[in-house]
């Protein structure tokens, strides 16, 4: 017995050992003393035009953001010069651009506007969406119906290509690190959210949500959850509470 016994303490302790050598993994994956890896930081919604967005969209607006859908590769918007080495989009006159662009040269000459309200084409923004370093151009314009045509450019070997067109009455539109989001509230109260991520070509759609808002509860409607027995003895006619008033007579 006292040999059996150790023979059981000799193996105990050199599977300690091993498990000694091997080391033991936290939870987590890591090891004692490893360092923990660096937490990615989500980017948040930045609106493009904030004074647009503050003026927000009623409820029950009709003509939610519309979801572009492209199949034909873009091609090269005609009659611009070429796009400059130094400055890129920047460098160029955004009128030009829009008035060059068929699907744009409706608002071709508008008055720039500052404040929701009135039609006009809203100032221009320049923000790095394809991840080449270089911004790419995003104009919108507000029409007099109270709808609002986005459309967004890019620089291909000095030419300037469309690479996203959408529409919707009363947008607000955000950008989330390199996506862009186009909100608007839907006709039956819901809000929808349409957003566009660079697929090496164009601007194209990743998501196209709706949310809808919980209706509060009416007071009215608000069911009565008191127990049993604790509300209040109704009043007989005479002014005294039925407990008051003593037993009924029975009949004959």
């Amino acid at each position: 017995m006292i040999q059996r016994s150790l023979f059981a303490y000799a193996l105990l302790a050199t599977a300690l050992a091993a498990a000694a050598l091997v080391g033991c993994g936290t939870p987590s994956g890591l090891g004692s003393g490893e360092p923990a890896p660096p937490v990615a930081v989500q980017p948040h919604p930045e609106g493009l035009w904030p004074a647009w967005a503050r003026a927000g969209t009623p409820p029950g607006d009709a003509g939610a953001a519309e979801a572009a859908q492209e199949q034909a590769p873009p091609t090269p918007l005609a009659g611009l010069p070429t796009v400059p080495v130094r400055g890129g989009l920047a460098a160029m006159k955004p009128d030009a651009i829009v008035c060059a662009d068929p699907r744009m040269k409706a608002q071709c000459g508008r008055a720039r506007i500052d404040l929701p309200g009135r039609a006009g084409v809203r100032p221009p923004v320049y923000r790095d969406l394809t991840g080449d370093g270089a911004p790419e151009l995003i104009v919108a314009a507000d029409v007099e119906s109270g709808r609002t045509v986005v459309s967004v450019y890019t620089a291909e070997r000095g030419k300037v290509v469309q690479v996203l067109f959408t529409g919707g009455r009363r947008l607000a539109v955000e950008a989330v690190g390199s996506d862009l989001v186009v909100r608007a509230a839907a006709s039956d109260g819901a809000e929808q959210a349409v957003r566009y991520t660079w697929d090496g070509t164009r601007m194209s759609t990743i998501s196209d949500e709706k949310r809808y808002r919980p209706c509060p509860r009416s007071p009215r409607s608000s069911p009565d959850l008191s127990p049993p027995g604790s509300r209040s003895t109704q009043e007989s006619p005479a002014g005294k509470s039925r407990a008051e008033e003593g037993p009924a007579e029975e009949g004959p």
